[in-house]
């Protein structure tokens, strides 16, 4: 069994003692992080190192975006996609070698889109639609097992926020980026692997804001992903999405996502 998680750590430095009790608790085999807001040589690459994930790819920038993959299983990368066209640090492949070998992990940070959902008005959102526009497009050639995680910054279902008819009109739940979600989801035949497990209309929140959480309540959004592609979901075991992060001192805004593997 092979255990692969996901997370948006909201600064990678200025929480790296909850990634360290993560790894300790949960112990995945690979963990791919974003918005790690860290250019590649500050990353504290020697925390991994004491945790045993010596394997690392790490695609960053200084103070906004980036990603990265940590590993008790060697890989290699594999791809760095610029999906934003525009230099972001927004994504990082990687082919593991060891157990699993050949299959691919491709760690996504999809833009948020800003606050208006209309591209006329606000350009935030037209690049998050030509983003998943690329990802489309890099998706109908795939020929390997694959996986790929993050944060997608879309809540497609309607039980995937707290408030379907409130949030229509919110950036992330509009119907033009369900849609386009749904266009590359059926460009590969991805399996969303959080559904499959936890189905629908179960509650399966990964992200609220610090506004809201505080105040008690659960208006939270599942705005985190983990998708196989039609030759590595039947594989897939279990998964679950680790909420208590979200009690922790000063904790990222989502929570981790684990799936496990028979590979």
């Amino acid at each position: 069994m092979i255990s692969v998680a996901t997370w948006n750590i909201n600064s990678v430095r200025l929480r790296i003692d909850q990634v360290e009790r993560f790894l300790a608790e949960q112990a995945p085999d690979v963990l791919c992080l974003q918005e790690i807001k860290c250019a590649e040589h500050l990353f504290p690459h020697e925390a991994f190192e004491r945790a045993g994930y010596i394997h690392r790819a790490v695609h960053g920038q200084k103070g906004y975006h980036g990603v990265a993959t940590v590993s008790r299983i060697p890989f290699r990368d594999f791809s760095k996609h610029d999906w934003q066209d525009n230099g972001e640090a927004r994504h990082i492949g990687v082919e593991l070698l060891g157990p699993g070998g050949g299959v691919i992990i491709e760690n996504v940070y999809i833009p948020a889109g800003g606050d208006i959902p209309d591209r006329e008005q606000n350009a935030k959102f037209g690049q998050k639609l030509d983003f998943l526009g690329r990802m489309t497009l890099w998706a109908e050639s795939i020929e390997r097992p694959t996986l790929i995680v993050g944060d997608f910054n879309v809540a497609p279902l309607e039980c995937d926020v707290y408030d379907h008819k409130a949030l229509l009109k919110v950036v992330s739940h509009t119907p033009i980026e369900v849609e386009t979600l749904d266009t590359f989801r059926d460009a590969h035949g991805w399996v969303d692997l959080g559904r499959q497990f936890i189905p629908a209309p179960e509650r399966n929140y990964s992200w609220w804001s610090y506004r809201s959480y505080w105040r008690q309540k659960d208006q939270g959004r599942r705005l985190d992903h983990m998708w196989a592609s039609p030759s590595l979901a039947p594989q897939a075991r279990a998964h679950r999405f680790v909420e208590e992060t979200r009690r922790w001192e000063k904790p990222s805004d989502h929570v981790p996502l684990i799936t496990e593997f028979a590979l």
